[in-house]
């Protein structure tokens, strides 16, 4: 019985290939049509084709699309992040431009201060409920400074020497409100008006200088300078230019509008100077 149902198999097994190969010998023919069910299977098979082509390209397309904006966001991330340097590098060579031409100025008006003793210095502090009346600078008695010695920067005078410490020292600007923050000072000219410096406009950001006659003919522009008459400051230190000439309250003398040289509001080193007279009077009594 088992060699019977044995047989039986081999038997299928031969007559499907058979079929097979006939099969196959008959779709391989050169004909023009097929059969029924040579395209029931085509369109079957195409349709299902179909039906799956879409969605996997719609699937593969998302996945694509995802990954070219992960590359995209990477890529932007990079970016962001040389531009980031390249924005602080472009910061740092403009800082160290700037300090560049400070330190170059106050190399060319330390050299042209012949009739001064000048001591450079750096602002360390600065109080900003204050920022217009004081500041902290990094020199002190140990390195010759005393009160009352006039500051100034490459462009020109900003203030003098309040109060000394060993290694640092406090200094009044100009536009410190302060009736006792008074300089000699004249036009330059033809002839030289001379005044006093005495207050600041804040509207205007201008100094005021006063006590200038009446008749005195002054013109927008002109410089103004100090006169080295008080007995503190050198002569020929430069504080501003002319803005305008009103009449005081008396209409007895004229006050003018300076315009400050120098900026007090971003000052960051300085020259303190010092008459050369008052020095060489000091090493006399020494002696």
């Amino acid at each position: 019985m088992p060699q019977f149902f044995l047989n039986k198999r081999l038997i299928l097994l031969l007559v499907s290939i058979i079929i097979l190969v006939a099969l196959i010998g008959f779709s391989l023919k050169d004909r023009q049509h097929l059969t029924w069910p040579e395209k029931f299977v085509k369109d079957a098979v195409v349709f299902v084709q179909s039906l799956v082509h879409q969605p996997a390209q719609l699937v593969a397309g998302f996945f694509e699309n995802v990954n070219d904006l992960r590359n995209t966001y990477e890529e932007n991330k990079r970016l962001k992040a040389r531009l980031e340097k390249y924005v602080l590098l472009e910061t740092e060579v403009q800082s160290l431009k700037k300090e560049n031409e400070q330190l170059r100025e106050l190399l060319d008006k330390k050299e042209s201060l012949r009739d001064f003793v000048a001591i450079q210095a750096t602002v360390i502090g600065r109080n900003p409920d204050r920022w217009q009346e004081m500041l902290i600078v990094n020199k002190g008695e140990q390195h010759g400074v005393k009160k009352d010695m006039a500051v100034i920067t490459p462009r020109g005078l900003v203030g003098k020497v309040r109060s000394v410490s060993p290694f640092s020292s406090n200094v009044q600007l100009l536009s410190a409100l302060d009736r006792k923050n008074r300089i000699s000072a004249f036009v330059q000219g033809k002839e030289n008006v001379f005044g006093l410096i005495e207050g600041y406009d804040a509207e205007r950001e201008a100094l005021l200088l006063k006590r200038i006659p009446y008749d005195a003919k002054i013109k927008k522009g002109q410089n103004v300078l100090t006169s080295g008459l008080g007995g503190i400051f050198p002569k020929g230190l430069v504080i501003g230019k002319v803005m305008d000439v009103v009449p005081d309250e008396y209409g007895l003398t004229q006050i003018v509008y300076v315009k400050p040289a120098a900026n007090f509001y971003d000052i960051d080193d300085v020259i303190i100077v010092k008459r050369k007279i008052d020095e060489l009077q000091e090493e006399e009594e020494k002696r």
